[in-house]
Order: C-alpha cells, then structure tokens, then sequence
C-alpha cells in the first residue's frame, strides 16, 4: 500500500474540491481526501501508479506543487 500527500496549486474553492475528488474516483484508489489546496491519497502500487494520480489531479485543472510520502 502506497500513501501520498499533495500539495494543489490552483484549487480556491469547494467547487475545485468536487473537480479533484471526481477525477481520483476515476482512478481506483483505496481512498483519498481533498481539501483546498491539498490531497491525501492511498493505493495498492499493483494497481495503480502515482502517474495516474498526477493525471487525474491535472485533468481536473490543477497544478501538483509537491508530492511527499505519508507513513502508514
């Protein structure tokens, strides 16, 4: 199991918030949680890749300012 944290740039509202979580569900996470600015995201690396987080996070519009791993 992989976990991730996301710095967002871009994202100023509730409505950037709905866009983000709309493209990670596309995705197949475990599970994940956005927030204004940020994401916090938790995957099986069999089958998905951070890739395809990263590209979820820029089709819904947004800029990924860092990636950091979080400590399960």
């Amino acid at each position: 199991m992989t976990a991730k944290n996301y710095k967002i740039k871009g994202m100023t509202c509730m409505h950037c918030v709905m866009a983000v979580k709309k493209e990670l569900s596309k995705v197949g996470l475990e599970s994940f949680d956005v927030e204004i600015g940020s994401a916090k995201v938790k995957y099986d690396e069999s089958k998905v890749d951070s890739k395809m987080v990263d590209s979820a996070i820029i089709e819904a519009g947004y800029q990924i300012e860092e990636v950091s791993d979080e400590k399960l």
